[in-house]
């Protein structure tokens, strides 16, 4: 197991913590990582594209000229494709692009994403994250103590709302509950800040 310091919100080391080398200390798995990415990505499209074909456009039920004789080409209806303002060949239509990966591949995925921050040093735990009132402007302070300016997932046992609305406006900066970390916003942040009770949570599920 590797130890790291342990920071207070003003940005003083309280203390060490010993990371579990079953969650932050595996070779990334890239591969899968991207594969977990490209799920999350595919699950928020919303799929709602669309365009008519010619069976669907309006008009066009009269045959433009005749067969034979003109010098053109033959045509059937003014809503075919090649013609302006018909249809469209295999259009689009709304569809679901989601699909379920195996559990075993996200765990990893997460894993991964989580060893790498930690290899690189951008993994910042902190004894206690906790806000008297809602206050963007401390929080802002808190996260420059802590040397994490910059795009960051705040990480804390549970959902409080104090934490929430006071990062919410601070842009790049996302706040999560441990037992609702999401790969692609981890991967997506230069920084992952984590309350030390939710470090023992990440653990604990994820082991």
């Amino acid at each position: 197991m590797s130890s790291m310091n342990v920071l207070n919100m003003a940005g003083e080391t309280v203390g060490t913590v010993e990371l579990s080398d079953a969650i932050f200390g595996i070779e990334p798995n890239t591969v899968v990582v991207h594969e977990v990415v490209k799920n999350h990505l595919a699950n928020c499209r919303q799929g709602t594209q669309s365009a008519l074909t010619r069976a669907e456009v309006s008009g066009g039920g009269k045959k433009p000229w005749r067969q034979k004789g003109t010098g053109h080409a033959r045509q059937g209806s003014t809503r075919s494709p090649q013609w302006t303002h018909g249809g469209i060949v295999f259009a689009p239509k709304p569809r679901d692009y989601s699909y379920v990966l195996n559990k075993k591949v996200k765990r990893l995925a997460l894993k991964s994403v989580l060893s790498a921050k930690a290899a690189e040093g951008k993994l910042v735990v902190v004894d206690a994250i906790k806000m008297g009132a809602i206050k963007t402007a401390d929080f802002r302070k808190f996260l420059s103590a802590v040397k994490a300016d910059g795009k960051a997932v705040v990480v804390t046992p549970a959902v409080d709302e104090i934490i929430v609305k006071s990062a919410r406006n601070i842009p790049g900066v996302l706040t999560t509950p441990a037992n609702n970390l999401s790969v692609y916003d981890i991967l997506n942040a230069q920084y992952l800040v984590v309350d030390q009770a939710a470090l023992a949570n990440i653990e604990e599920v994820y082991a």
